[in-house]
């Protein structure tokens, strides 16, 4: 063999080796990630991966979504629906987001016995966590304040909500973020992206994988991180096309004269919710219901958020709480056992 086709079969030969390992690189390397971050209902942060062969940018399209959303459901915006309903005694939905939340509130609302309740917002603003601020009602206020508390006094239909009492306000601070992430998934799923994770204040729905070819890993917070010589995570969750919502009482509280008080505020007692349960997480279909269902779960205690897990076998939950002897434990549904790994 000559010379001249030697080294046109060498050059050929490197050719196919350079071809193989760029194609064995790209087929091996991480899809890059489109990440997007920005801030919502005021401060909070947002933070949404997703895969794109495309290589499209959806924050302008998210930020107007989530403005829509605010001018809807916030309560810190005077002109939204929700502060003129709180305003007045009948709204004309002007949006469909106000009747799918309140759909979901009412759902809950009867599922929990009340434990987890819209028409709450007084006493939430009485106790200094919500959109008026004051603290520490005394036992006859927060007896008045009760009045005009629960579910049933207010009344909707596809048009529009009105009050039974004139003094009844609504409050979605228990839902609303939830429902945020609801409605940027819907987004991604009409632009036919169908690996994606959307985190808004914390709540979070995960689908498909990332750009490793995984499932999504999420942390869930120890609830005593914050005392000395405690880890910042309990566990690691692997999410699977579902929301992911954690509620607690470690991160939004306040000490007077001594005493904590907590942001969960129970609608039937009126009080701070002062029970052994530490953090509630929970995992369904959308992060709307999840976000109900962490909050309502904080209210209610562990034995009857166990109770309510067996009738609703569409919710998975990690409930970190602590027993009898103060010694922490952690309740697990059987359907997120194979993904969480303890740290």
């Amino acid at each position: 063999m000559s010379n001249t086709k030697k080294n046109a079969y060498y050059s050929l030969f490197l050719i196919v080796v350079f071809m193989t390992i760029y194609y064995y690189r790209q087929w091996t390397s991480p899809t890059p990630l489109t990440h997007i971050e920005g801030v919502t209902m005021g401060v909070v942060k947002y933070n949404i991966k997703y895969i794109d062969e495309k290589n499209r940018n959806f924050k302008s399209e998210i930020d107007t979504i989530l403005k829509n959303f605010n001018d809807a459901l916030s309560t810190y915006i005077p002109n939204s629906d929700i502060s003129k309903f709180n305003k007045d005694s009948v709204f004309v939905f002007k949006s469909p987001h106000f009747l799918k939340v309140l759909k979901a509130c009412k759902e809950i609302y009867q599922n929990t016995n009340g434990a987890f309740d819209a028409t709450v917002a007084p006493l939430v603003n009485a106790w200094g966590f919500g959109f008026k601020k004051q603290q520490l009602p005394d036992s006859n206020q927060v007896n008045e304040l009760k009045k005009i508390i629960g579910f049933e006094k207010i009344e909707f239909d596809n048009t529009s909500v009105r009050k039974k009492n004139k003094n009844v306000m609504l409050d979605f601070g228990g839902i609303a973020g939830g429902y945020a992430v609801d409605i940027v998934v819907d987004f991604l799923n009409e632009k036919g992206i169908k690996n994606y994770m959307v985190e808004i204040g914390g709540e979070l729905i995960c689908k498909g994988k990332n750009n490793e070819n995984k499932l999504w890993r999420l942390g869930i917070k120890n609830p005593l991180y914050k005392q000395q010589n405690q880890p910042e995570l309990s566990y690691i969750v692997e999410v699977e096309n579902r929301a992911m919502n954690t509620s607690g009482n470690y991160e939004n509280f306040y000490i007077k004269d001594g005493k904590k008080y907590a942001h969960t505020i129970n609608p039937k007692t009126g009080f701070p919710e002062n029970n052994e349960m530490l953090s509630s997480s929970v995992f369904t279909k959308t992060c709307m219901i999840a976000d109900g269902y962490a909050t309502a779960f904080m209210v209610l205690g562990i034995e009857k958020s166990k109770e309510i897990l067996k009738k609703h076998p569409e919710l998975d939950a990690i409930l970190i709480y602590q027993n009898k002897n103060n010694k922490i434990e952690t309740f697990m549904t059987e359907g997120i056992k194979k993904y969480t790994t303890q740290l």
